[in-house]
């Protein structure tokens, strides 16, 4: 027994070290990604058409194409652009951020966009009525609606943001995945993914809590 506990031990806290940069990509990426997101939804409606055509033209190919080659052409395509590629040499958890930021703005995009469609046209004659400006409107009438419609399926691109996570290995960076095939290359058993598989599944188990919370608040 006391064999076992010490194998546990020395496969778990390698994994726990490699949980933080989970979480830390996963936080960046969350902090980057809705507001950039929510921009990316009002360029694609808006009626300036360069500018939605940028935003329709990045929200196809970032949703078009995978998230593995985006990150890999982040970290070893960018420096190998002609004359500004040397600019553009990441470190491996920059580019990891980078990718993962823009990729999931173009997702949280299409996410608001559906929440805006969902709001009834009459909300917004209602507050032209009362005399709100477009500002207010957005902020005390559109987003708060928009949100309670969003956060079922946000929730759900969130936990599908944490596995995602384990992508980065491929680029080098130590997160669970990566400590987890360490250890299952160096003693021939397959244990280290079942703990990995309990680690991720206790970071969406707290996400799921939080979400809850969350949906509960703006029932209405």
């Amino acid at each position: 027994m006391s064999d076992f506990l010490t194998y546990l031990s020395n496969i778990t806290l390698p994994m726990l070290q490699g949980m933080v940069i989970t979480l830390s990509v996963f936080a960046v990426t969350i902090v980057c990604s809705i507001p950039l997101g929510f921009l990316f939804t009002m360029m694609a409606q808006s009626k300036i058409k360069p500018i939605k055509a940028f935003a329709d033209a990045y929200i196809y190919v970032m949703r078009g194409t995978p998230l593995l080659l985006q990150l890999m052409f982040v970290y070893f395509g960018l420096p190998l652009l002609p004359f500004f590629g040397q600019f553009l040499i990441f470190e491996r958890f920059t580019a990891a951020c980078i990718a993962f930021g823009m990729n999931y703005a173009a997702y949280f995009a299409e996410i608001f966009r559906g929440g805006l469609l969902a709001i009834d046209k009459g909300q917004y004659e209602a507050a032209k009525v009362l005399g709100l400006t477009k500002i207010e409107t957005m902020t005390r009438v559109v987003i708060p609606q928009m949100i309670r419609v969003c956060l079922p399926s946000i929730s759900n691109e969130t936990i599908t943001l944490v596995k995602d996570t384990a992508l980065i290995t491929v680029i080098g960076v130590a997160e669970i995945l990566h400590y987890a095939k360490t250890a299952v290359n160096r003693d021939g058993g397959t244990f280290a993914f079942l703990v990995a598989a309990v680690l991720y599944l206790m970071i969406n188990f707290v996400i799921t809590m939080v979400f809850k919370k969350l949906e509960t608040k703006y029932e209405f």
